[in-house]
């Protein structure tokens, strides 16, 4: 008899236990992203934190997890158990679509194509500008060393390199001869970030190259984490229109039931408050009225959409940076 109560508060102790882990789960979400939107997230996750409690009654736990967008893509394929994914290229969440991590079509789940902000590719340069550089043109000088993310591990590198190529383009050159100019800005390079902050870490930290390709939310970045006066933001003549696609991990909404937090966080990136917090991160909100308030971040900057040269972003990964493909031939690493 004594036995059998024993068994029973255990049991009852185990399904305690268990119903509280559960719920804590339902409360909480893991956000996967990218390097460069760090920053960003930690101050978001407050605000949605506190909007989640007064509208919904709940309190919730969000934990955030950076790196190189196309790593992290392959972590949570692999199992990272991300609630949502916040990248900076369409290629890495139609990745987790194309293995049924994400929905197929996640891209139409939010509006805008589920990309609730926009970036695009500055040049930070040293305090001064002391190689006097303006414009893409002067990426391929012999005299300039420049610092990039590793197109094969970061959306941010991926862009600069299209950025680069499209510049070309934009100018009326060929893709022969976008690929040339390409070539020679990547002789230019002397090492590879593995993601964004990585780069600014190997431009400011090691204090190698003479310019940092990056997205232009880094600028604010670099201010807060390294001082101002550290750099100049210069703005190219043409530049690519970066999106910076989101998504529910299905898997893990499914597993730990946080559809609704997971869609319900998502869902807030669109409101006044979030875009307000993205304009003061330098990431281009797609409210007309908050980006029109912080005109005098995001200047004004000729801008081509991927599509305009390379179909998709999925057909550029094709065509430029899967194994084999266009950058594969115009870099070699220590060359």
């Amino acid at each position: 008899m004594q036995f059998s109560r024993s068994l029973k508060t255990l049991v009852s102790a185990v399904a305690l236990t268990a119903s509280g882990l559960a719920a804590a789960q339902a409360n909480s979400l893991l956000n996967v992203s990218y390097d460069v939107a760090r920053e960003f997230y930690k101050d978001y996750n407050q605000a949605f934190i506190a909007h989640y409690k007064k509208t919904a009654g709940k309190d919730v736990k969000v934990d955030q997890a950076h790196g190189g967008s196309s790593a992290q893509a392959r972590a949570v394929n692999d199992g990272l158990d991300a609630d949502v994914v916040t990248f900076n290229t369409t290629t890495d969440i139609d990745f987790l679509a194309g293995n049924g991590v994400v929905a197929k079509d996640w891209a139409k789940k939010f509006p805008n194509d589920a990309s609730p902000t926009t970036s695009t590719m500055l040049f930070l340069v040293r305090h001064g500008n002391p190689k006097k550089i303006k414009d893409w043109e002067d990426l391929i000088r012999p005299d300039v060393k420049v610092v990039v993310v590793n197109p094969k591990t970061g959306g941010n590198g991926r862009y600069a390199y299209l950025a680069a190529w499209g510049y070309v383009r934009e100018k009326g050159g060929t893709d022969a001869q976008a690929a040339e100019f390409v070539g020679k800005l990547f002789k230019n390079v002397p090492v590879l970030g593995k993601g964004g902050r990585d780069a600014t870490s190997i431009f400011l930290q090691r204090n190698m190259g003479d310019v940092l390709i990056t997205f232009e939310s880094e600028v604010v970045s670099v201010e807060r984490e390294f001082g101002k006066g550290k750099v100049d933001a210069i703005h190219p003549s043409v530049s690519i229109l970066a999106e910076n696609p989101v998504a529910v991990v299905e898997r893990t909404v499914n597993k730990k039931g946080t559809r609704e937090l997971a869609t319900a966080y998502l869902n807030y990136l669109y409101s006044d408050e979030a875009q307000e917090i993205a304009a003061q991160h330098a990431m281009r909100p797609r409210s007309e009225a908050v980006l029109k308030k912080h005109a005098d971040v995001f200047k004004p900057i000729k801008l081509f959409p991927v599509n305009k040269y390379f179909g998709s972003l999925a057909e550029a990964q094709k065509a430029h940076f899967n194994d084999g493909g266009q950058f594969d031939k115009l870099y070699t690493p220590g060359r």
